[in-house]
């Protein structure tokens, strides 16, 4: 039977799934599955969301990786409570270091670019204080799907051709071992193939019976730091076995009668929080008004200002929380929006590889977590014998020096910008539930949108992630999904911004939602700009 697995000729729709014991929304069936089979197992939300995870880096290595960076939000049955794995720079970067490579910028790709990975410490933390079933119990599905294989869905696919398309030229040592594990006889894998890991499949084992000690002071940490001494990497021992993850606790605005939470910094979540904050006290005639989508624009972009300048690492750059959250604050800001596009100082922003998953269980608990490589494969690099291809998050840094120097410039030891944020939410102390939308810059922006679809025009969890969306690029450049109606998009043109309708999908992130429904049992959707599913038991 011959066909396209990229064309299709009639469009599909996603329904809400429901469930009452127990439910995981993901990018990758096989991800979803494997949460879901934990919870049959015995296991509880947090042990679905680790097993969900740990799949998702074996079954979607184009957008995260063992490498990789964590936040998440869980709703414990009693409270809130949020963990930061999200890894330090190694102790020996610095501007200075990097001019004497001869680096006016922080890499790309190769050394240079990566930050300690957070995730697996942050898996073992997770099981330990919140889990129910072994280490070993809840990575088994991962392991399995790295050594026996797995078909490779059409975006992975999709994703995973156009890295190699535009990587292939890459030489040398650093690259070499990425190429081996991730492009076997020199091509990415088609849609449908059967991909194998098994470097991948023994660092998750060694993971599983260590409670990750294996990845941060023993042979995958060894293999790590003496490829890094070996090819002129900045990665120790020391960097290694000092990081672990952080407790920390979420932040909050109250957004008409509804609290939404997020990851305090050096997440970027604030901007969200603002954006929302600032949008509150607005009355929105619909959802497709130019007005509503001027203003939504307008306050992300206001957020955005703020982010840049205060999302760094705390321990060294304490961010005014209370303030910028603040009614007075808020307030000021959206005074600051009028019927024209107005241009506010930040970074361009620029999209990321991000998976994003949630959980629920029968007993209460829910979670919410994201993790990433920041781009694509990261950096790049896979360390041969490990199939962990690090993160490239050290590319969030600012590159200053002197008197230039802000919170996120770059430094030993320290955590960087992270754009990657869970989102849950509340009302009157009861969690309603766990949603995000990933994708580098387009999150806060995603989170506003799905938040303000479900709040403000009462849509379904699974309608609230289909209705298309724009993304603010940079300056007054705006992007549109080519869902929307051309009439309104020529309107907010006429405000003042460079608004065009764009022909690909995979820009405008990818979410998943669980609502707890009015009934006590829970409501989800997943994605439709990507390959996977709500499963449900």
């Amino acid at each position: 039977m011959k066909y396209d697995p990229y064309f299709y000729r009639y469009p599909s729709r996603r329904n809400i799934v429901y469930g009452s014991r127990g439910m995981v929304a993901s990018t990758s069936p096989l991800a979803s599955e494997a949460g879901i089979y934990i919870l049959r197992r015995g296991g509880n939300a947090v042990d679905a969301a680790i097993a969900a995870a740990a799949a998702l880096v074996v079954t979607e290595p184009v957008s995260n990786g063992l490498g990789s960076d964590v936040f998440a939000i869980i709703w414990d049955g009693d409270r809130l409570r949020g963990i930061n794995g999200s890894g330090p720079s190694p102790k020996a970067y610095s501007v200075e270091a990097f001019r004497e490579r001869g680096w006016d910028g922080i890499p790309a790709h190769g050394w240079g670019a990566s930050t300690i990975p957070g995730a697996p410490r942050a898996w073992a933390e997770l099981s330990s204080s919140l889990g129910r079933l072994p280490l070993k119990d809840v990575l088994a599905p991962a392991i399995e799907y790295a050594r026996c294989g797995f078909a490779v869905p059409l975006n992975v696919a999709r994703f995973w051709e156009r890295i190699v398309r535009k990587f292939r030229s890459f030489k040398g040592p650093i690259h070499a071992g990425w190429f081996e594990a991730f492009c076997p006889g020199g091509s990415a894998p088609r849609p449908g193939e059967l991909f194998k890991c098994p470097d991948m499949a023994r660092t998750l084992e060694l993971i599983a019976e260590s409670a990750a000690e294996s990845f941060y002071a023993g042979e995958t940490a060894e293999l790590i730091t003496r490829f890094s001494r070996s090819t002129g990497g900045f990665f120790t021992e020391d960097d290694f076995s000092s990081f672990k993850p952080e407790w920390t606790e979420p932040i909050s605005v109250n957004y008409k009668g509804y609290d939404v939470w997020e990851m305090p910094p050096n997440s970027q979540g604030i901007a969200a929080l603002q954006a929302l904050g600032i949008l509150r006290d607005f009355d929105f005639s619909g959802r497709d008004d130019p007005l509503t989508v001027h203003r939504q624009i307008e306050a992300i972009k206001l957020g955005f200002a703020d982010a840049s300048r205060y999302a760094a690492d705390p321990a060294f750059a304490p961010a005014p929380l209370e303030e910028l959250l603040s009614d007075g604050y808020l307030a000021s800001r959206r005074d600051m929006i009028s019927g024209r596009a107005g241009v506010y100082d930040r970074a361009d922003p620029y999209s990321g590889g991000t998976v994003y998953l949630c959980a629920a269980d029968g007993e209460g608990k829910m979670v919410s977590f994201i993790q990433s490589n920041f781009h694509g494969f990261g950096a790049m690099v896979v360390p041969p014998g490990t199939g962990v291809s690090l993160n490239n998050r050290a590319r969030c840094f600012s590159f200053e020096d002197g008197e230039e120097r802000t919170g996120n410039a770059l430094e030993g030891g320290k955590r960087p910008y992270n754009t990657i944020i869970p989102g849950f939410l509340t009302k009157n102390g009861k969690p309603v539930g766990p949603f995000g939308v990933m994708g580098g810059y387009m999150q806060p922006q995603g989170h506003t949108q799905v938040i303000m679809n479900c709040v403000d025009f009462e849509m379904n969890p699974q309608e609230a992630l289909d209705a298309p969306r724009w993304q603010w690029m940079r300056k007054n450049e705006v992007s549109f999904e080519y869902g929307w109606n051309g009439g309104v998009v020529q309107k907010i043109a006429e405000m003042g911004h460079a608004a065009v309708i764009s022909a690909e999908n995979l820009e405008f992130g990818r979410g998943q939602v669980i609502w707890t429904t009015p009934d006590g049992t829970l409501a989800g959707g997943s994605e439709p700009r990507a390959d996977g599913c709500v499963a449900v038991w």
